[in-house]
């Protein structure tokens, strides 16, 4: 995290507890992150991560030492000063003991004893193969610690240990890193999505001339990543739905894969009916081709150019918001415009969140190229009832967090 300009860097006391499963390796490049940070970094791993992890490892990345007894200088007091002067404890990977111990207040070494003196956000990254975590046990474990407040994340979905592959595996480190970020820089606001189902969208779709080539846009899919995340980070359970997005899966979320508009308007369809809230980040391609070549486009050698006939693509967002099935559900969209001879941007934005009949539109000023690939973003949303609130040029974190500001006020 590099401090913006002119702003002193805040060092935080992060506690960075390490459980026993084979993904504690992956928790050295988290360690990594936050002490490059700038963070004060205090790594309390348990007897059994320690036979996958060495202290020496960890004391090396984080500088200080390591301890996991609690009669480790225990003229210190150790099991209750840790907890009591973090801003943060963060437990990657949390395994289903770890998980089944915080559940039930259980405090047999230093980790678990620092979990229950602490007073500060936590955050649970499960990591475990896919029967452990699906087991009722481990559900009811989960539940229990989402309803005092803590930030339980959803594993991820691939190669587990051996030959097996499923939901269990730890999420990317940089991207732990980037919620344990968003939770010290919010000190510990309320995680007022809990319960909730969102949908976001991101990216941008790619409708085929040929084999080769195609028509699209300029979107990096960052902001509706941003989104998805600090979705999550406010105790969501999310579903993103990426067009063409290199980007690493946000931690917690799970990401569907798509590259044209009808694809993308298949998974938005069927993913919306169970959201609380859907918000359309992607930028949908406005037109297809009438029919795609099968084979690669030639140049004729008069230099004269293929004639392209389109035909316009389905209005997604629309169709979300006049076919909601649910009561209550908020549909967010997002309009990037310029203004012409015809209006202004927030003119056309206006005729367009009354066309599109969505709950909220974010109105993003694309003139020149503005806002596409850069970490920043300034937005004005507007409400359907005639609300204008103004969002100055920041994070695109900082865009999301007003934006499900303004969910959450919906969802009420």
């Amino acid at each position: 995290m590099v401090p913006a300009a002119g702003r002193p860097h805040v060092v935080h006391r992060v506690v960075l507890g390490v459980s026993g499963g084979i993904a504690a390796y992956k928790a050295a490049e988290l360690l990594r992150r936050l002490t490059e940070s700038g963070h004060d970094v205090t790594v309390v791993p348990t007897a059994a991560a320690l036979k996958f992890v060495g202290p020496a490892t960890w004391a090396a990345l984080s500088g200080k030492p390591v301890a996991h007894d609690v009669w480790d200088s225990a003229h210190e007091v150790p099991h209750v000063r840790i907890g009591r002067s973090a801003d943060l404890v963060v437990v990657a990977p949390a395994t289903a003991n770890l998980l089944a111990k915080a559940a039930h207040g259980l405090a047999d070494d230093l980790l678990t004893n620092t979990l229950l003196t602490a007073r500060c956000p936590l955050v649970f990254v499960p990591a475990m193969h896919t029967e452990m975590w699906e087991h009722q046990a481990t559900q009811d474990n989960v539940a229990t610690l989402r309803r005092r407040g803590a930030l339980v994340v959803e594993p991820a979905e691939g190669r587990l240990t051996g030959p097996d592959s499923g939901k269990g595996r730890l999420p990317d480190p940089d991207e732990i890193f980037e919620l344990c970020a968003d939770a010290l820089a919010r000190g510990g606001s309320s995680l007022d999505l809990t319960g909730r189902h969102v949908v976001v969208s991101a990216g941008g779709t790619r409708e085929y001339l040929d084999p080769v080539r195609f028509l699209g846009n300029r979107s990096s899919g960052l902001q509706g990543y941003a989104l998805a995340r600090t979705a999550v980070a406010r105790g969501a359970e999310v579903t993103l739905a990426a067009a063409n997005v290199s980007l690493p899966d946000p931690a917690g979320v799970k990401v569907e894969r798509v590259e044209t508009t009808a694809q993308l308007r298949e998974a938005m369809l069927l993913a919306a009916p169970s959201a609380d809230a859907v918000v359309m980040a992607a930028a949908p391609a406005d037109f297809s081709p009438r029919q795609v070549a099968a084979a690669k486009i030639k140049k004729s050698g008069d230099g004269a150019a293929p004639h392209l006939e389109l035909e316009q693509t389905p209005d997604i967002l629309a169709e979300l918001a006049r076919g909601r099935s649910r009561t209550g559900q908020v549909v967010v969209g997002f309009a990037a415009e310029t203004g012409d001879e015809t209006g202004t941007v927030l003119e056309h934005a206006r005729a367009k969140l009354a066309r599109k009949a969505c709950d909220l539109l974010v109105v993003n000023d694309v003139s020149g190229g503005k806002v596409f690939g850069s970490d920043e973003n300034e937005a004005v949303v507007l409400s359907a009832e005639g609300e204008t609130t103004s969002v100055p040029r920041g994070s695109k974190s900082a865009l999301a967090h007003a934006v499900w500001d303004a969910v959450a006020r919906r969802l009420g």
